[in-house]
């Protein structure tokens, strides 16, 4: 199976622009599929309230390992709806990951960013393009929008926001650049691993 490969087409401070940008690509998919994927990290107590609301099913959960005082792994399993903000400060960083139906939440979601790396993911097929040689994936083809990140597979945290077009895991930097210059953009960059 593999992963896919990412290229990297805008990078941008402005949030709200990094998302419409992502949505344009996402109209060009040939499918896309019902569920998006949406990841946070939350570093205070603001951020999980506000991301709290908008995605109220969601786990949440340590951002990293942690153990208890004989070794043990432990996991978070409280209910940050139920906690105090002085209760749940020293829980802090925790970590976000759901998957929800397309259309429901998105721009909630991105409104709601604090300032953890964030994302969301759209998987999908791109068209297949015979004259040009390629052909749509369904296990790669996707958009990823990335905030306050650079990395596909989630990095340190950076200043700004960057989309990604994920095609094969062979790479395709010919249709990558097709899909960036649709944006009015390039591939900024090397490939990178991705999902």
């Amino acid at each position: 199976m593999g992963n896919s490969t990412a290229y990297p087409v805008l990078r941008t401070t402005d949030a709200a622009l990094a998302y419409a940008q992502a949505k344009r690509l996402c109209e060009l998919l040939a499918q896309c599929d019902d569920e998006v994927w949406f990841f946070a990290e939350l570093r205070t107590v603001a951020d999980v309230r506000q991301m709290a609301v908008v995605l109220p099913e969601a786990t949440f959960e340590y951002a990293g390992a942690r153990t208890g005082p004989a070794g043990e792994s432990l996991r978070f399993d409280l209910d940050v709806a139920a906690m105090d903000d002085t209760a749940l400060e020293p829980h802090l960083p925790l970590d976000v990951m759901v998957e929800v139906p397309r259309g429901s939440v998105e721009e909630r979601f991105v409104a709601a960013l604090g300032q953890g790396v964030a994302g969301i993911d759209w998987h999908g097929v791109w068209p297949d393009d015979p004259e040009a040689g390629h052909c749509g994936s369904v296990a790669y083809d996707g958009v990823q929008v990335v905030f306050h990140g650079d990395r596909a597979q989630w990095g340190p945290r950076a200043e700004h926001h960057t989309v990604f077009v994920h095609v094969t895991k062979f790479g395709d930097l010919a249709r990558a650049q097709k899909l960036a210059a649709q944006i009015g953009s390039e591939v900024l960059g090397d490939s990178q691993l991705g999902w």
